[in-house]
């Protein structure tokens, strides 16, 4: 079974190149354009991982992050923020948001991977 990552970003040019990188190292990715359409599919599915922008129409990434903390699950998924943005302030926002890591544009194949894989909870996945 492998992990299945949700990838939240409002670029069309950044959903491709995530569902191109995960799908090579056999990751099901299921992709939103917006924070509303990545709460919509948060709460209808069980990834093993959330990947979100911050800048993005409609419900950026800190909405979502804090919306999807809100709902009830079995277990706390990994958020990992993806964005162009390094502030240190930013940052401390996130991580009080909920969020569980912090990644910089443009990502490293290998090093976006190590980070998944770092925080999935990958008991009884082969």
């Amino acid at each position: 079974m492998s992990l299945s990552v949700l990838a939240i970003d409002d670029s069309r040019t950044m959903r491709n190149l995530l569902s191109a990188a995960l799908g090579r190292v056999g990751y099901e990715v299921d992709l939103a354009e917006d924070g509303n359409e990545g709460l919509e599919r948060f709460a209808n599915s069980d990834p093993d991982v959330v990947i979100t922008d911050i800048n993005m129409p409609n419900l950026d990434g800190f909405g979502f992050i804090e919306a999807a903390r809100k709902l009830t699950r079995d277990r706390l998924v990994p958020i990992l923020v993806l964005t162009t943005e390094s502030a240190p302030e930013l940052r401390a926002r996130a991580r009080s948001a909920g969020a569980t890591g912090w990644i910089v544009k443009p990502f490293d194949d290998e090093k976006l991977v190590w980070a998944i894989e770092r925080v999935a909870n990958t008991e009884g996945k082969a």
